[in-house]
């Protein structure tokens, strides 16, 4: 057996992801989302970044995807501090890293009018000064929702815990084949489980629905995206 004194952030990680399950009242929703249609676009639009030595991750367009469903659905864009609730009109998305020792989130502002090749290109900037301890606290900070993805380790469905005083954090799985209704008709599709974690006492069960539904009909339609 081996001890290890907790370094201040894995203290600080427990101590807040604590409060948040002791104090906060989650519940969960989840969808499948057909994945083929984002899959093809991020392979065209790669094929024209090319030239600039670019490359869009699935999860840069998961980051579009939440930012414009929270725009979409700004009861769910919320923070809740006691006896106040506080709504936002724009969509600050953080987004879930692991370093080494732990886990930070550093903040895609704006997320939902962003251009994909421009949160593809901060996000590898913020992940790569993550991993290197040289995030500015104003660069992981002041989120107004979270995105974690855990779909590279071939994890098929998970729940996320809230990270206060945001209100909801989305859980993102791997693609896997799987049988799906496509045009009425059932296909073998490319399939991935979203769960949203909400907090109750600022969202209720319908706006839940409301965002995830949203979240899904961008994935599965994505040049809408790029509007």
């Amino acid at each position: 057996m081996t001890a290890t004194k907790l370094s201040n952030m894995r203290r600080t990680i427990a101590r807040r992801l604590a409060e948040s399950k002791a104090t906060v009242p989650h519940f969960y929703l989840t969808v499948d989302v057909r994945l083929d249609p984002l899959l093809k676009l991020r392979g065209d639009l790669n094929k024209s970044l090319e030239s600039q030595g670019m490359k869009l991750s699935v999860n840069d367009m998961l980051i579009k995807a939440l930012g414009l469903a929270l725009t979409a659905v700004p009861e769910a864009n919320v923070q809740f501090a006691g006896d106040t609730l506080y709504t936002f009109g724009r969509a600050d998305v953080s987004v879930a890293v692991a370093i080494p020792g732990g886990l930070i989130t550093p903040v895609i502002v704006d997320a939902a009018n962003k251009r994909l090749s421009v949160i593809a290109s901060e996000m590898k900037d913020l992940a790569a000064r993550a991993k290197d301890g040289k995030l500015k606290p104003e660069e992981y900070q002041g989120g107004t929702a979270s995105l974690t993805n855990l779909g590279m380790y071939g994890i098929k469905q998970f729940d996320g815990v809230i990270n206060p005083p945001q209100a909801m954090i989305l859980a993102t799985g791997a693609g896997e084949a799987r049988p799906y209704v496509v045009d009425g008709a059932v296909a073998i599709a490319t399939v991935m489980s979203a769960t949203g974690s909400f907090d109750h006492r600022a969202i209720d069960g319908a706006v839940g629905a409301q965002l995830m539904s949203a979240f899904k009909a961008l994935v599965e339609a994505p040049l809408s995206m790029l509007a």
